[in-house]
């Protein structure tokens, strides 16, 4: 049976799920991990002796104000992006997998540092990068 348009508009090609929770989820998470990261990026340019190892200590042997600096800016972008992906665009959906794959691996570098803390950012950013691959088309640009 052919679907046909109703009084408020063409029927989509692609409906939204309950599912659509997962996406927006997402973008809240990502914007939370975000200033989770920017937390850790100022812990590591202001107050380095709070961090369980040296530079010497890390898995990739960097100046911590370095670390300090890659965190704040993938915290920036995630949080950013956060909000565009709350607003359905698609360049926020790949740019948020990017970002929180990227974040993912930073931590695990870092995790010497800041182990309960890394491990809780690399969970949520599976979580995001899994929410925006398959669930993330859900959301519609407005």
């Amino acid at each position: 049976m052919p679907q046909h348009a109703s009084s408020s508009g063409p029927i989509s090609e692609h409906p939204t799920t309950g599912w659509v929770g997962w996406a927006y989820f997402a973008g809240i998470m990502m914007m939370m991990v975000g200033a989770f990261q920017i937390i850790e990026a100022l812990t590591a340019l202001f107050n380095q002796n709070y961090l369980l190892v040296k530079s010497s200590g890390l898995v990739v042997h960097v100046n911590i104000a370095a670390w300090g600096w890659v965190h704040l800016l993938i915290g920036l972008v995630l949080v950013a992006a956060g909000f565009a992906v709350m607003a359905g665009r698609m360049w926020a959906r790949i740019v948020g997998i990017l970002t929180a794959g990227l974040s993912a691996i930073v931590n695990l570098a870092f995790i010497a540092a800041y182990p309960l803390w890394s491990i809780t950012i690399i969970t949520v950013d599976v979580l995001v990068i899994y929410a925006l691959a398959v669930h993330g088309g859900e959301l519609k640009e407005s």
